[in-house]
C-alpha cells in the first residue's frame, strides 16, 4: 500500500516513527509537507499538487496536523476525502477537537466530564468570569494552543483580572477553567486507536510546575486506567469522530475530566514510557480501513 504522512517536520521523531512502522508491514511510506500543497478544486476533478507534481496512487493518509495550520490542513485532508482517499483524521474531526471550546461542548452534551468552563467574547467583566468558575485560583487557556502553551495559572483575583484584561484588549479570545486541585499537577492521557485503548500513561509537573504536558518537563508512568477512565475516552474519541486521538483527563473527586481531545497526538512519550509501539498499531488501522473500504468497492 502507499500511505501519504502528512508531517512539516520528516526528522521528528513521531513522523519517522510511523515512516519505520509502515515500511516494516511492507508499504510504500511517503512524507509529506501539507503546508507546500496547493489544491485544485474543480466539479469532479479535485486534485493535489506537491512540489509541481500531481499526488496519485495514495491509498491511505496519516495527518499529523500542528496546531498552528489547522485550517490549512484540513483543507488539504478534506481535499484527499474529496478523493475517496482514507485519513487517520477526518477534517471536520480535526476541526473539532482543535477548537477547545467547541471540543468541551460537544463533549458536554454527551455528559461527558469536563472541567468548569466559561467563555466570554472579549467582555471586560473579567469579575463576573471568575466568579462563574468558583473563583481563583484558576486556568485561562487561549482557545488554540499545545504542549502548554497558552495555558496560565492565576491564583488571585488581581492576577486574573489583569491577564483576562490583557487579552481582551487585544480581541485574543480564551476560556476560562476551575482550577482541579486534587489533580495535583498531573493528567492522564489516554492513547486510543481504532476505537481501544493501546495505551496510557499519567504525566506529572514537576515542582512549582502546572502544566504537566512531557515538552514543558514533566514526567511519566505507565499506568492501567479506571473502568470510568477508559469509558471516558473511548466515549470523547467516538463524540468527536477520531479513529487516532490522545485523551486528556484530569482525575478529580468527582471522576474522570477531560481536558482536551488532541487529533495528533505526540508518540514519543506515550511510546517511551510504556513500551507500546503505537505506531505500529496505527499503520494496522490504516491497513483495516483500506481493507473495508476496497471490500466496500467490491459489494457495490
Amino acid at each position: 500500500m502507499n500511505i501519504a504522512i502528512l508531517s512539516r517536520g520528516p526528522g521528528l521523531y513521531s513522523t519517522q516513527s510511523l515512516a519505520y512502522a509502515g515500511r516494516l508491514r511492507g508499504h510504500n511510506m511517503r512524507i509529506i509537507d501539507h503546508v507546500r500543497c496547493n489544491l485544485v478544486v474543480e466539479s469532479g476533478k479535485p486534485e493535489i499538487y506537491y512540489e509541481g507534481e500531481r499526488l496519485r496512487n495514495i491509498d491511505a493518509v496519516i495527518p499529523r496536523i500542528g496546531a498552528s495550520v489547522t485550517f490549512h490542513g484540513a483543507a488539504i485532508i478534506r481535499q484527499f476525502e474529496m478523493l475517496k482517499i482514507y485519513t487517520a483524521a477526518s477534517s471536520d474531526a480535526l476541526l473539532r477537537s482543535r477548537d477547545k471550546l467547541r471540543c468541551l461542548q460537544l463533549l458536554a452534551m454527551q455528559n461527558l466530564g469536563v472541567p468548569k468552563t466559561v467563555y466570554t467574547d472579549f467582555s471586560s467583566d473579567a469579575k463576573k468570569v471568575i466568579a462563574a468558575v468558583g473563583g481563583t485560583p484558576l486556568i485561562i487557556k487561549l482557545l488554540e494552543g499545545t504542549h502548554g502553551l497558552g495555558v496560565i495559572l492565576a491564583e488571585t483575583d488581581k492576577t486574573a483580572e489583569s491577564i483576562l484584561d490583557a487579552f481582551y484588549k487585544i480581541k485574543e479570545r480564551v476560556i476560562v477553567q476551575e482550577f482541579i486541585a486534587e489533580s495535583n499537577g498531573a493528567d492522564v492521557r489516554a492513547f486510543v486507536v481504532d476505537g481501544k485503548i493501546v495505551a496510557a500513561m499519567k504525566r506529572k509537573a514537576l515542582p512549582g510546575e502546572f502544566r504537566s504536558n512531557l515538552h514543558r518537563g514533566g514526567n511519566s508512568i505507565h499506568i492501567k486506567l479506571t473502568q470510568a477512565e477508559i469509558d471516558t475516552a473511548l466515549k470523547a474519541t467516538e463524540v468527536l469522530g477520531l479513529d487516532v486521538a490522545g485523551v486528556d483527563m484530569l482525575q478529580s473527586d468527582r471522576g474522570p475530566l477531560v481536558l482536551e481531545v488532541n487529533p495528533s497526538p505526540g508518540l514519543e512519550g506515550i511510546t517511551k514510557t510504556t513500551g507500546v509501539d503505537v505506531a505500529d498499531k496505527i499503520i494496522e488501522l490504516v491497513e483495516h480501513k483500506i481493507q473495508a473500504n476496497r471490500r466496500a468497492e467490491l459489494n457495490m
